[in-house]
């Protein structure tokens, strides 16, 4: 029996397939009922003759759910569209019934599972569109079969294979291929050149392999090849340039080598010539730019390009975006760039460039947004021309060899969002024009030279997500302001000269991921509520001079990946909440003053002995190099407690008292004297005041440019008086604790004493709310600059001498008057050298006075600099004048071997000590600086001379205080030892 079909087959197909999707928007529900002819329903169209549905187009309309077999009936249809919705599934066998489709589109989608074969029954197919769904598999033989087919879009889904090497002589008629990421592979059809009416190309993002074939010129209606990110090889044919229709050419992310044809500069119809990431090599044509008006896009980045860049290329007048990054270019950037009038970006990065920045880049309309020239060999100064583009996003020029100042101009560019100017050797202040940069989310001023405050008006960047200003010569405390960045993730401030203490309001960073304060001078306690920061993952403090506990609240950094506090001068206990850090992986405490048992939970069950080298008295397991804790009977100490409580404690509260009363009773029968004595002190300390007024125009309002550095409690600057006399003015910053009091310290230690190899005091000024110090300034800078620094070098007879003059004035501290001095810091920092090297030992900020006698002995909460103090300082705090000989001891090896004694080689047991005693006297040469030990005529003078020096170094760095030598001794034996060496010099001369 035959089945009658006709409309009501179709509409039972409708309805069918009506109650089988989800219409979330009520379209068909609201328009395909019975009530209405089919062919006027929402969608549908039908034939005149026939009166069956030949058009079902329900794209864009929201429809969920699967296709239903039962739109195989529709017998009659051509066009079927089912478009930009959210369809998922295997499509039904059925719909292979469907003979007569011209028309079928299925793209955007989620429909899966293998291409179906299927289609391949559709001969009279001519459009076909899978577009982005998750069809797999390969594309099957019998697809090649339909010879109608003009057009298919097959991109973006998951297909394999390969396609076959006939493909265009299967299927004459196509004029557009669009194959764009799949998963396909192999060579690209040889038969290509048959398909005579293909106008588009997409085979971008698949991993084709082998050559473009040379007979793509034959193809002269192309006007797209796109062919990015495959494997191809060989080089671009030749005959591409018979293309004279072809707008857009891109084979970028591939392995083509050898020239790029000339013959493509020649195409007048291209707009668009991407081949960046290949193998390219060869000069540009110097006529590339005549030919090519209608270019829009230029992009030749990462490929092995050289020679200059050409002049015409500014002729391509329309021309958006022009990247000639990461090649080979060399010569000046073109004077005719000035004459793009509509580039958004202009990529010239990676390049060994050589010139300046031209001014001429001011000429660029406001129209460019982005401009690359990062990793150049670029000079000279940034012209201030660059604020005339308006319109910049991205300026980035990192890596050059720029010098000068950052322009003010730059806070012009009110659009810019990302300021890239790190590596280079920029110098002065950061310009506060940079504030008015309101939506700048990336600043980037790493590795310069740039002095001076960090301006607090930066907070005012709402907008800023990454702030890098490491490496840099910065000055001043970091701004509470920066507590205003709500939304900033990155803060890199290391290395630089930092000072104070942190800002409080630290903790309304609540999204900062990454905060690195490493290397600067900021004291003080670490604020608690840094544990607020709960996004934080990399935490560095290193190499400061912060104290008091690790603070426990960091437990509730639950976000930490790396945490890095050594190098600084934290006591106390490591707090047992970081066992709950599970994502900590990198830890780093070494180099403080930590005590007490070292958690073992968590985290720390992973973290070896490196974390926790040099610190005071940590104990616990043996793989970590501690030694173990130990445990007490609680109930036997709380025994001992109360005897000590009841029988020990009462005579001593009674002594202390009747000790009090008699130092009373002496204070005041002396109260006379001790009124003279002050009135002689406070006119010495009254003598040549300076006024605030004075320093302030000496220092040039404080400018950055003036400071020479920073130290524990303020900064010191360099000043010119009214009489034209250079001296140094150390500024004390009196929001630190204990400014206030070394300032009082220095005034009082240096007036009382003078000496030629002492610093003088020349004037003070003293207010309420301002302290400074003038003192003389000195040419030559330190001696640590002396020793560090690149192009300084002192040889053993200038270092003999500076030792020498160190010696002499710590002998008159310690044995020149009734009341020895002890200096506390002595450090390659704190010793200067005068217009004729002559030494000058400087900062008495925390020097001790004491009482009369060369073995007064007193106890100071004052830490010094790790690494130079004696044993019993650092444990203690007992302070003597062989407090002082120890640290000489420590220079005395510093000085000759040019190792720090914090230097990352002195881990566990090893310090700079230990190491120049086990290297005594076979291995003399493998620790004293080879500088000074070049084989020469006098050679084993040098050798004997530098061993009698480290014999001495390490007598004066005995552990024990009674063991030490005495200053004076010290400095005769090394006058001795530089008087053999003359002798010895002269003899072998």
């Amino acid at each position: 029996m035959t089945i009658i079909k006709d409309i009501t087959t179709d509409q039972s197909a409708l309805l069918m397939f009506k109650a089988h999707v989800i219409d979330p928007h009520s379209v068909l529900a609201n328009n395909w009922s019975i009530s209405y002819p089919v062919c006027n329903w929402v969608g549908i169209s039908c034939g005149a003759r026939h009166r069956r549905v030949r058009v079902l187009n329900l794209s864009n309309i929201g429809l969920q759910g699967t296709i239903p077999p039962y739109l195989g009936n529709l017998s009659f249809l051509v066009y079927l569209n089912f478009g930009q919705n959210n369809l998922y599934g295997h499509l039904p066998n059925e719909l292979g019934q469907l003979h007569r489709l011209k028309s079928f589109g299925l793209e955007d989608n989620k429909f899966s599972g293998s291409f179906p074969s299927w289609i391949g029954m559709l001969s009279k197919l001519q459009i076909l569109s899978l577009r982005n769904n998750s069809f797999t598999g390969p594309i099957p033989w019998n697809f090649y079969n339909i010879s109608s087919l003009k057009w298919f879009n097959l991109g973006f889904n998951s297909l394999s294979g390969t396609l076959p090497n006939d493909m265009c002589n299967r299927l004459p008629k196509l004029q557009e291929i669009y194959l764009h990421s799949n998963k396909l592979f192999g060579q690209i059809p040889s038969s290509l050149s048959h398909c005579t009416d293909l106008r588009r190309l997409w085979m971008s993002d698949n991993k084709f392999t082998g050559r473009l074939r040379e007979n793509i010129g034959n193809l002269s209606k192309l006007r797209d090849v796109y062919i990015a990110n495959n494997h191809l090889q060989g080089e671009i044919p030749t005959d591409i340039g018979n293309l004279q229709n072809l707008e857009a050419l891109l084979l970028e992310t591939n392995n083509l080598t050898g020239r790029i044809p000339p013959t493509i500069f020649n195409i007048s119809s291209l707009e668009i010539i991407g081949l960046i990431e290949n193998r390219l090599s060869g000069h540009l044509p110097s006529t590339m730019g005549y030919m090519l008006p209608n270019l829009k896009y230029l992009t030749l980045f990462d490929n092995k390009l050289s020679g200059t860049i050409p002049n015409s290329i500014t002729n391509a007048s329309k021309l958006i975006m022009l990247d000639l990054s990461s090649n080979s270019f060399s010569g000046l950037i073109p004077n005719t760039f000035g004459n793009l009038k509509i580039p958004s970006v202009l990529g010239l990065a990676s390049n060994p460039l050589r010139g300046i920045l031209p001014p001429l880049i001011g000429n660029f309309s406001a129209s460019l947004q982005e401009f690359y020239a990062y990793g150049c060999k670029l000079r000279g100064n940034i012209p201030q021309e660059i604020g005339n583009l308006s319109g910049m996003i991205v300026f980035d020029l990192n890596g050059c060899d720029l010098n000068g100042t950052i322009p003010t101009a730059v806070g012009r560019l009110r659009r810019l969002q990302g300021l890239y100017l790190h590596g280079n050797k920029l110098q002065g202040s950061i310009p506060y024009d940079l504030c008015h940069l309101e939506g700048l989310s990336e600043l980037n001023l790493n590795g310069n030279k740039l002095c001076g405050h960090v301006p607090p008006c930066l907070a005012s960047l709402t907008s800023l997500r990454r702030l890098h200003l490491g490496s840099n010569k910065l000055t001043s405390t970091m701004p509470s302001s920066f507590g205003s960045l709500e939304y900033v993730l990155y803060i890199n401030l290391s290395p630089n000269s930092l000072n104070g203490s942190l800002p409080s309001n630290i903790q309304n960073l609540k999204v900062l991921r990454n905060l690195d304060l490493s290397r600067n001078q900021l004291s003080g306690d670490i604020p608690t509520v840094i544990g607020g920061l709960e996004n934080l993952e990399t935490l560095s403090l290193a190499d400061n001079q912060f104290q008091g506990p690790v603070p426990k609240s960091f437990g509730s950094l639950i976000s930490l990946e790396s945490l890095d506090l050594s190098r600084n001068n934290l006591s106390g206990e490591i707090p047992k909440s970081l066992e709950a850090l599970s994502y900590l992986k990198q830890l780093n405490l070494s180099h403080n003053m930590l005590e007490g048992e070292i958690p073992t939970k968590g985290p720390f069950r992973n973290f070896s002995a490196q974390s926790f080298l040099s610190n005071y008295a940590l104990c616990g397991p043996a793989r970590l190099q501690v030694p173990s804790c130990r445990k007490y009977n609680s109930r036997g100490f709380k025994k001992v407690a109360l005897l000590v409580l009841k029988y020990i404690l009462p005579p001593i509260t009674s002594i202390v008292l009747i000790a009090i009363v008699i130092i009373f009773f002496i204070r005041h029968r002396n109260r006379s004297t001790k009124d003279g004595d002050q009135e002689d002190l406070l006119s010495l300390a009254t003598w040549r005041r300076t006024s605030y007024l004075d320093i302030q125009h000496a220092t040039n309002g404080f400018n950055e440019c003036n400071l020479l550095g920073t130290g524990s409690f303020g900064s010191v600057y360099k000043g010119t008086l009214f009489d034209g006399t250079n001296v140094a003015i150390k500024v004390f910053n009196l929001q630190l604790e204990r400014a206030s009091r070394s300032f009082d310290s220095e005034c009082e230690i240096l007036r009382s004493i003078r000496h030629r190899n002492l610093i003088k005091i020349i004037s003070n000024c003293c207010n309420i709310d301002f302290k400074a110090l003038v003192l003389e300034f000195m040419p030559n800078g330190s001696l640590e600059k002396w020793l560090y620094s690149h192009n300084y070098f002192l040889g053993i007879l200038e270092r003999l001498n500076i030792m020498i003059d160190v010696g002499l004035a710590l002998e008159y501290l310690h044995h020149g008057h009734s009341a020895p001095v002890v200096h506390c810091d002595l450090k390659p920092n704190n010793i200067l050298l005068d217009e004729n090297m002559t030494a000058r030992v400087s900062d008495f900020g925390i020097s001790k006075l004491l009482g009369e006698g060369d073995d007064s002995v007193i106890q100071t909460m004052t830490i010094a600099t790790i690494g130079y103090m004696a044993p019993e300082y650092g444990s203690e705090g007992i302070i003597s004048p062989k407090s002082d000989v120890y640290s000489y001891g420590i220079l005395l090896m510093e000085t000759f071997t040019r190792k720090k004694p914090t230097d990352e080689i002195f881990t566990g047991e090893m310090s700079l000590k230990h190491w120049v005693k086990e290297s005594l006297p076979d291995g003399l040469t493998e620790v004293v600086d080879a500088n000074l030990v070049r084989e020469e005529q006098a050679f084993s003078v040098k050798i004997d001379c530098l061993l009698s020096i480290m014999h001495l170094a390490l007598d004066c760095c005995m552990e024990s205080p009674e063991q030490r030598v005495s200053m004076k001794d010290a400095a005769a034996k090394l006058k001795k030892i530089k008087e053999k060496f003359l002798d010895d010099v002269a003899a072998t001369s």
